[in-house]
């Protein structure tokens, strides 16, 4: 018999993390799962950020002020979340981004300086390695696993796919976290977590505008180039990468572990002819 649509996707009474909350798509990403009826723990760096989306959230969210880079700020934060709702059954992993220093641009990538590259990869990687081991700890340990859904959702980019010019350091990152995704998945099946990514295409953000946006809000260059090899023609909304990690969480996707899914517009699939 198949569940009603609201049991399938639903998330009701679901206790979820999402690190990199006060970004752009992170916060998307937060209001999503609220929206859907979890509880939700915002983690990043800026607290202020957080407390206003906290706010507008009502009492169906926390702001936890920490860095995804260090264990003792996430250890603090995963004892807010147990003390408050006592388990966490959902982990997104949306804290990342891109490095200027590990960019190819006005520098050649023969002259990119090697901590630059430690530290994208820092941010990216081990940025998500550690929430997982900390948060991920108490999913495993669940006292009601068998029955609760749990999962992890890492947050990729197409730049893992494709050698996109500029952002060696960033591809290189992410990559890295789609293979740590599908370890993962592996590793936590006989704990009965879930874990997958989304590889989202090209969205605006703080840190891509400037690149994709004139002071007039009009294409640059780059973004012309951009949606020109996109086949829906335009960048991706928030709301839409937020839709796939909703899914993804939920009882509808209860047998996709290990997988990595593109959210683009059709970028990926197109070769440009």
């Amino acid at each position: 018999m198949v569940a009603p649509v609201s049991e399938l996707f639903g998330l009701e009474d679901q206790i979820a993390v999402v690190t990199g909350a006060s970004g752009v798509l992170g916060g998307a990403i937060a209001r999503g799962l609220a929206a859907a009826g979890a509880r939700v723990g915002l983690l990043a760096r800026r607290r202020e950020r957080l407390e206003e989306l906290a706010r507008s959230l009502g009492e169906s969210a926390v702001a936890l002020e920490a860095d995804v880079l260090d264990a003792a700020q996430l250890e603090r934060a995963r004892a807010t979340v147990l003390d408050r709702w006592g388990r966490v059954d959902v982990l997104v992993n949306a804290a990342g981004g891109n490095v200027p220093g590990a960019t190819v641009g006005e520098r050649s990538f023969f002259e990119l300086p090697a901590a630059a590259l430690d530290e994208v990869v820092r941010l990216n990687f081990h940025g998500t390695v550690l929430p997982s081991q900390v948060f991920g700890a108490a999913m495993a340990a669940g006292a009601d696993q068998a029955t609760r859904s749990r999962s992890i959702v890492n947050v990729s980019s197409l730049a893992a796919h494709r050698a996109l010019t500029r952002v060696v350091g960033y591809g290189a990152a992410k990559a890295a976290v789609e293979n740590l995704t599908r370890w993962l998945a592996v590793e936590l099946a006989p704990h009965g977590v879930r874990v997958n990514a989304v590889a989202p295409g090209f969205f605006v953000g703080e840190q891509n505008r400037a690149l994709l946006l004139d002071e007039s809000g009009a294409l640059t260059a780059r973004g012309e180039r951009i949606v020109a090899a996109t086949p829906a023609g335009r960048f991706g909304e928030p709301d839409e990468l937020a839709g796939t990690v909703i899914w993804l969480c939920s009882a509808a996707a209860s047998f996709v572990t290990g997988v990595v899914i593109p959210v683009d517009g059709g970028f990926d699939a197109f070769g440009g002819v």
